[in-house]
């Protein structure tokens, strides 16, 4: 890529050049703001690395104008300053900045920074892949017997988006807390408030440091809202610690059947078949889509119960989708003693994947009697199903991830 580096300090300038530079970038520099804007639209650089504190024309100003001409909509901006205050974070962004990295530069975390900011990967991470209740023993070592929790990383700055607070959360807890990094976000998207879905959300630590700033989003439930939802299963007849002692800023949406959009991101809702109120999500960035779509009954077409309109909305939901990760709770032989409990088996499954022309179908909340081996000959019996209906449905690529599986899309 090719960088255009603008700070006042030419000892800055210099290790910037020289990281860089090493790291095969091309680098021009400049220790002025004013001539830097002259001279950003000749060279054309893929991203701009500003300061804020410069006498001439600070960041903000060069970042405002920079982001007014057309002719730069594709530049990425970043800026390095040793100002770490939340407002300079949320101003930076408001005026177009993609990222905002502080001082002093750490040379182990800066390119590795830099390259989240202006990458376009959405990486997929399993933290849960269990239903019901966590399951730990000799049987689920390979796929993991945490209950639900899947984040995803949108590159270019993005929070971190988190889909449901089951005891896989933990893991990710775990590895926020071993990064060396001095500010987390999240977005938090809960899928209905059933306890595998919800309590370990007092686990989660990064909600107990200030500075962190999480939110967090889930269905409304009539006169119960999410808020209420997460704080009652931490009053002090349930939980030592409340939901007020938590120290990150964090505030709380309720949802229905909306389309929400966070800068290159896009997150629509669709009610599922499910006890209560609950929601499947689709994330669409940088021309990729996710969608996650768990506790949900798909019936089979001889049930009276089967709705036809209900597969085909729910298969336009996800039509395209590059990553189907969605209930398969059961295998076709242990559903018909789990009708109407709300989760679906492998053909019905099969069917919506290949309706709905997915890219990739990902196995996912598995029944907790289930063993590894279980999970194995259920995604051969998926892969089967598939390539019975022919057509798109040998197109599909399944699996069955693990717990600690990283998908990049």
């Amino acid at each position: 890529m090719k960088f255009y580096v603008v700070d006042d300090d030419p000892d800055i300038i210099s290790l910037l050049e020289k990281m860089l530079s090493g790291a095969g970038h091309e680098v021009v520099t400049s220790g002025s703001s004013r001539y830097a804007l002259e001279n950003i639209p000749v060279v054309r650089p893929d991203c701009v690395i500003t300061d804020l504190m410069m006498p001439e024309m600070d960041g903000f100003e060069l970042t405002r104008v920079l982001r007014s001409r057309p002719e730069l909509a594709g530049l990425k901006i970043i800026v390095l300053s040793t100002k770490t205050y939340d407002f300079d974070r949320r101003r930076a962004k408001e005026l177009g900045a993609d990222g905002y990295i502080t001082k002093p530069i750490r040379r182990e975390l800066l390119l590795p920074q830099i390259d989240e900011i202006v990458s376009h990967k959405v990486t997929v991470n399993y933290w849960g892949v269990h239903g019901t209740l966590p399951v730990p023993g000799p049987h689920t070592l390979r796929y993991g017997g945490n209950t639900p929790c899947v984040s995803v990383e949108v590159g270019g700055g993005e929070p971190l988006y988190v889909f449901d607070c089951g005891s896989g959360i933990k893991k990710l807890s775990d590895r926020v807390m071993g990064s060396k990094e001095p500010r987390f976000s999240a977005r938090i998207f809960i899928s209905h408030p059933h306890w595998d879905h919800i309590n370990t959300i007092p686990f989660f630590a990064p909600l107990y440091i200030r500075g962190n700033q999480v939110e967090v989003y889930g269905p409304y439930q009539g006169d119960l809202t999410i808020d209420r939802v997460v704080s009652a299963q931490m009053e002090s007849v349930y939980f030592p610690v409340t939901i007020r002692e938590f120290g990150a800023r964090l505030t709380f949406r309720d949802l229905r059947e909306e389309s929400l959009t966070f800068g290159p991101v896009r997150i629509d809702t669709m009610l599922l078949k499910h006890p209560g109120y609950c929601l499947g999500y689709r994330l669409s960035a940088h021309g990729r889509s996710v969608c996650y779509i768990t506790d949900n009954e798909l019936y089979l077409p001889s049930d009276a119960r089967y709705d036809e309109r209900y597969v085909e909305r729910l298969a336009d939901f996800v039509r395209g989708a590059d990553t189907l990760i969605t209930d398969v709770t059961y295998r076709d032989h242990e559903y018909p003693s789990k009708v109407d409990w709300g989760h679906s088996s492998v053909s019905m499954v099969a069917d919506l994947a290949a309706r709905a022309e997915v890219r990739r179908l990902q196995l996912f909340h598995h029944d907790p009697d289930q063993t590894d081996d279980d999970i194995d000959a259920k995604l051969s019996e998926m892969r089967a199903a598939l390539a019975k209906l022919g057509g798109p449905g040998c197109r599909v690529q399944c699996e069955a991830p693990a717990e600690g599986t990283e998908l990049i899309l």
